[in-house]
């Protein structure tokens, strides 16, 4: 394909899809079920934080290889009513009984099964304290579309089956796994059976009933605290007791006349507004007139700031991270000096993290803007199903160190280093995009992107999140640290990125799952232009 294709003033490509376009409220998640519960709350009277409460308990039932009860999550809130931003970290803490010497025994920290199930769940904290501070409607309200489905069944969609058959062997490891998502605890499930999982449609209901207490200091965490104590696990009923989510301030950066925020540590948020802080003092009208060189500065500066995600991130409640010097526009500038500097080598050599995720986002006819991103961190997180509540545990502390003198190093009541993050862009102290995209390394480059694509180039949002995309570093389960190219990109360009020093350069399939999955809504004064990513079942909706 010709690469003016994908120029300011270019042609659009005719197999861009259109946005999504709604007068008052709009809805984007990676499922069709989950986008289509969103916007029946938003239709009966929900703000757009009972949406998400929706679209993310859904999203735990019908997509349980990427998220779910038992992940994380970071929520990013615009509350008209004050015009203030919210960020919101609903991710948990390890147990106060982990310990370095404790995995070291074991030579080292298991990556699947119960002792990968090193921190406490989140993401039911971020459900409920974001519904009590912004909700609407009743929270049973709220979980009443993910208890239905999760208690007469749901049409698997092809992501659930493609991973199941890719995850077969873990899957039928663990006796309460097997039983919840395989059929007769043994075979696949296809796309287009019918998958339930009255467990968790009963934990569900409790959570409905009882609130925060029901998950976290009540029968549920009795029984996932007994069930991996019994399994050789260190999480007890006081850990999952003393979890709270957080409010923070969001980050901030300046690009073109709007800023950008996105959710402050231990989420990764600061290198997508890093990337853009670089990439905004370079002539991005001059790049755009050559792909190559615009992909070459783009990974340099994700590159960069992956170094510095790499160096500083981790829970701020143990170490210092300097976010007034990360995100200074000095310390940008020396960046982009250096971005071409033969001594740093290629892009490629940069480390990378792994992740399994979704993100979603509503906006409601009262100007409320909210985007969730949720995950477990790698496929089925821990692949361990915990006793008879349906609930799949994540695997994100596995992410510690056990090295004592490593910044991230394991210790008790610590969060670890998240890759999870999503972005909003304010013009005038206002929304004008929510916006986010799973993925890992993936995350804050696609998000970046697309806001590049949008703001610089005059995308519509489907158009930013159907163009080619392009992933440094590694997305779930995978060692690569080269740079891949969607196979829409003409091949002539993998050769001249080799040429300009990318020494590990791939040309993939086209809508490749590896790039992630986007969602976004743009909010305009008259209406709003939501977009899903093709790469999913993915429904961008409204009214």
């Amino acid at each position: 394909m010709d690469n003016k294709s994908y120029m300011v003033g270019r042609e659009i490509d005719p197999r861009y899809g259109r946005s999504y376009i709604a007068r008052k409220s709009a809805v984007a998640t990676p499922s069709n079920l989950a986008s289509m519960a969103a916007n029946r709350i938003l239709n009966e009277g929900g703000s757009a934080v009972d949406a998400m409460v929706a679209a993310n308990s859904v999203l735990s039932v019908v997509f349980p290889h990427m998220t779910g009860a038992g992940g994380d999550s970071f929520w990013l809130i615009y509350d008209a009513k004050t015009g203030k931003t919210h960020s919101l970290n609903a991710s948990g803490r390890s147990g106060s009984k982990v310990s370095i010497t404790e995995y070291s025994k074991n030579e080292g920290i298991d990556i699947r099964g119960p002792k990968a199930a090193i921190t406490v769940p989140g993401a039911v904290s971020g459900w409920i304290e974001a519904h009590q501070r912004f909700g609407k409607v009743s929270l049973a309200k709220c979980l009443e579309p993910a208890i239905d489905y999760a208690k007469n069944g749901f049409p698997v969609e092809d992501s659930v089956a493609r991973f199941s058959e890719f995850a077969l062997d873990l899957l039928r490891t663990y006796p309460t796994t097997a039983q919840t998502f395989l059929k007769n605890g043994v075979a696949p499930f296809v796309s287009g059976d019918i998958m339930n999982n009255p467990n968790l449609a009963r934990t569900l209901e409790l959570i409905a009933e009882d609130g925060a207490d029901a998950f976290y200091k009540g029968e549920i965490a009795e029984q996932i605290c007994s069930f991996l104590q019994e399994q050789g696990g260190f999480l007890t009923k006081e850990d999952f007791a003393n979890h709270k989510a957080d409010w923070n301030e969001p980050l901030q950066i300046g690009y073109r006349d709007r800023k950008v925020i996105a959710p402050p540590p231990n989420s990764a948020g600061f290198v997508t507004l890093q990337i853009l802080g670089m990439m905004e003092q370079l002539d991005i009208k001059e790049l755009a007139k050559d792909e190559a060189k615009f992909i070459d500065a783009f990974t340099r500066a994700t590159a960069f700031s992956f170094i510095d995600r790499d160096t500083y991130l981790d829970d701020p409640d143990f170490n210092h991270i300097p976010m007034d010097t990360l995100l200074s526009k000095e310390y940008l500038k020396d960046r982009v000096k250096r971005l071409y500097d033969p001594s740093l080598g290629p892009p490629e050599q940069g480390m990378g993290k792994k992740g399994d995720t979704t993100f979603s986002c509503a906006v409601d006819k009262d100007g409320n803007a909210v985007g969730v991103i949720q995950s477990l961190y790698w496929e089925w997180g821990s692949g361990l199903v915990a006793g008879d509540t349906g609930i799949l545990l994540q695997n994100r502390g596995t992410h510690f160190s056990l090295n004592s003198n490593s910044r991230d190093n394991l210790e008790p009541n610590k969060r670890p280093a998240h890759t999870l993050t999503c972005s909003m862009v304010m013009k005038d102290d206002k929304p004008e995009m929510v916006l986010g995209a799973m993925g890992g390394d993936g995350e804050p480059q696609t998000q970046a992107l697309i806001t590049m694509r949008v703001i610089d180039q005059g995308y519509t949002v489907q158009e930013a999140i159907d163009a080619p995309r392009w992933l440094l570093g590694r997305t779930w389960g995978d060692h690569v640290r080269g740079l891949r190219l969607e196979g829409r990109y003409n091949h002539k360009l993998a050769e001249k990125l080799r040429e300009l020093g990318h020494d590990n350069v791939e040309i993939i399939e086209n809508f490749s799952d590896l790039m992630g999955h986007a969602q976004a809504i743009r909010i305009w004064p008259d209406h709003l232009e939501a977009g899903a990513d093709p790469r999913a079942n993915g429904l961008a909706t409204g009214d």
